[in-house]
């Protein structure tokens, strides 16, 4: 290969790296948000699903893993050491299976993780109860979704009838953050339960609530589907970013016939 061609190789090399030096702090983002976020419906999943921690722990290794394959692949491309440039090469190789597996299961278990979520959100609905302060930022969550999305339930409404309280007050009360008729520019996120209704024919039901009528469930899939398909999509970058990236390190390491220690930063 000539000087001008193994240049232009290493340099290619080197921006190939730094694009995949971004993409790995922008995955080990995904993974810190799903981690810390506590103002969106992802706090009610990783508050109680342990797959989905376990997956935003993945997203956050991976993404570690990812910068520091970026930042060797600089250093060995920069100064031709075929050492680092083989390691380099070995590590991107198994982070690649890794990301593949990764995409592999989470494809399959798709529709276990549309069930789980289901079964989260119903349980929160079921034991709701503002005065449980342990509670407290998974049902803020809750209310949050409920009244941006303009939904009431998980299906619908009538989930709220297997709360406990509203049981106990004989469904005279109604989950506020449902609610279409305290809309005023002046409240903050409703939270609670609200109301004092009355029926005409004596025994009030879900009917008789002033609330959304359609349940969260299609919004919050789509939400999850658009949020995943993001995430995903990043994955599917830097994966092309690591096949390019180690076809241009193999083709650099086999050119890079002399073995330079001195040119190794100290």
């Amino acid at each position: 290969m000539g000087s001008s061609c193994l240049k232009v190789t290493k340099y290619f090399l080197l921006l190939f790296n730094l694009l995949f030096f971004i993409l790995g702090a922008v995955i080990l983002g995904f993974g810190l948000w799903i981690l810390i976020d506590k103002s969106s419906f992802i706090s009610v999943l990783q508050t109680s699903s342990a797959s989905l921690k376990v997956g935003a722990y993945i997203l956050v290794a991976v993404g570690a893993i990812t910068m520091l394959m970026g930042f060797l692949g600089c250093i060995g491309a920069v100064n031709e050491v075929r050492c680092l440039l083989g390691l380099y090469i070995t590590f991107l190789l198994l982070l690649l299976l890794a990301q593949v597996a990764a995409g592999l299961l989470i494809y399959f278990q798709r529709d276990a993780l549309k069930t789980e979520v289901s079964s989260i959100v119903q349980g929160v609905i079921r034991d709701y109860n503002p005065d449980r302060q342990s509670d407290k930022n998974i049902q803020e969550a809750w209310d949050y979704v409920q009244e941006q999305l303009f939904c009431c339930g998980w299906t619908g409404p009538k989930n709220w009838e297997e709360n406990q309280i509203l049981k106990n007050k004989t469904l005279t009360s109604y989950p506020c953050s449902c609610s279409y008729s305290n809309g005023s520019a002046d409240l903050q996120t409703k939270s609670g339960f609200c109301g004092d209704v009355t029926a005409i024919n004596g025994t009030v039901s879900v009917a008789d609530w002033p609330v959304y009528r359609k349940g969260c469930k299609d919004n919050v899939q789509s939400w999850l589907q658009d949020n995943l398909g993001i995430i995903l999509g990043v994955c599917v970058g830097v994966a092309v970013i690591e096949l390019l990236g180690m076809v241009l390190a193999i083709s650099l390491c086999k050119n890079v016939h002399r073995e330079d220690y001195t040119k190794v930063p100290k």
